[in-house]
């Protein structure tokens, strides 16, 4: 476009131009929309507006750049399973070199790997990335209630009136927040005592601030579940896995999407990928999650805490009201 052409004015049909840059795989909706209110989105040579419409006959530039749109790639919806270790950060990029859960990942020809959610750097076990931004919006957002199960081990003085106050809520910096269940497990010496705990959202650190406004030290923390995918001891730490079309299917219904076949791949790089990757537990359908209950320690017939379950068991089981119960406990996103 030319200093003397008119831009041209956005429809007021087709969809929101967040969800559609979401869906191609650039970011997940919420970066895109801080994309757009900073000014560096234009469609059809315009600055865009939130919740502005568009289709597939308007062009859209990010940072000056013309996005291609080819509906291929928007169609796109591949997911890993990945075991964190500790000491990664769940950023690109970080300026003190520190090493992040993107450099294992298997490089992509188009778009982007999309972290569902975050983790803390010391904070290891189940991270799910996604190419499909639309997909790891509605996974996140606190409206479709997936639940994230953490084993965790503390030290200190655990009693039933501090469990009780923990369900219930407390009062941290950012507002109230509890677990919606909490078992013992197995495991520890001392003042030492595994637990695992359900959170209904994401908030920065909430699983540790939650143990340590009751003056505990949460000295291990693993995220064992995430909504219905769990893994299971034969994803090794610091390795991941693609999953399955019947595995993304479960997740795409979860959250209300149409499922979208995955792309084919070639023989030699199908092989290259399987080598790489390593076997975990599949997503569990919604009303298979919902007959789940968390056991009493001695029914978890002496399996250790801190490590996910073998294949075939479950690693988290939950009453069947926890995800309704869940939505008294605040709005909110970030990393525990």
């Amino acid at each position: 476009m030319t200093e003397h052409e008119t831009p041209q004015p956005h429809v007021a049909h087709g969809e929101k131009l967040q969800k559609v840059l979401a869906r191609m795989g650039l970011a997940s909706r919420r970066e895109v929309e801080g994309w757009i209110a900073a000014g560096r989105v234009r469609v059809n040579g315009a600055v865009a507006g939130l919740g502005q419409r568009v289709d597939l006959h308007d062009a859209i530039a990010l940072d000056g750049r013309l996005l291609k749109r080819e509906e291929a790639s928007e169609a796109v919806r591949r997911v890993l399973i990945y075991n964190k270790p500790d000491g990664e950060i769940c950023t690109r990029d970080d300026p003190e070199g520190r090493p992040t859960v993107f450099d294992r990942l298997p490089r992509l020809k188009e778009g982007r790997w999309i972290n569902i959610g975050r983790l803390d750097i010391n904070t290891t076990g189940l991270l799910l990335f996604t190419t499909d931004g639309e997909l790891a919006n509605r996974l996140m957002h606190p409206s479709y209630e997936m639940d994230r199960e953490y084993a965790v081990r503390v030290r200190g003085e655990v009693d039933e009136e501090m469990i009780e106050r923990l369900k219930a809520g407390v009062t941290l910096e950012d507002g109230p927040a509890r677990f919606t269940d909490i078992q013992q497990a197995p495991g520890g010496e001392g003042f030492n005592h595994w637990y695992h705990c359900v959170v209904m959202e994401g908030r920065n650190r909430e699983v540790r601030r939650l143990w340590e406004s009751q003056g505990l030290v949460v000295s291990r923390l693993k995220r064992v579940r995430f909504g219905p995918v769990f893994m299971t001891a034969d994803l090794p730490m610091g390795r991941w896995r693609e999953m399955a079309q019947r595995e993304v299917d479960i997740l795409s219904e979860e959250v209300g999407l149409t499922p979208v076949a995955l792309p084919e791949v070639k023989v030699k790089l199908k092989e290259k990928l399987e080598r790489l990757q390593r076997k975990t537990s599949k997503p569990l359908t919604r009303s298979e999650r919902n007959k789940r209950v968390l056991r009493p320690a001695e029914d978890r017939d002496g399996q250790k805490a801190g490590k996910p379950r073998e294949r075939g068991s479950a690693v988290a089981e939950r009453p069947a009201d926890v995800r309704r119960r869940g939505r008294d406990s605040g709005k909110g996103r970030g990393r525990s």
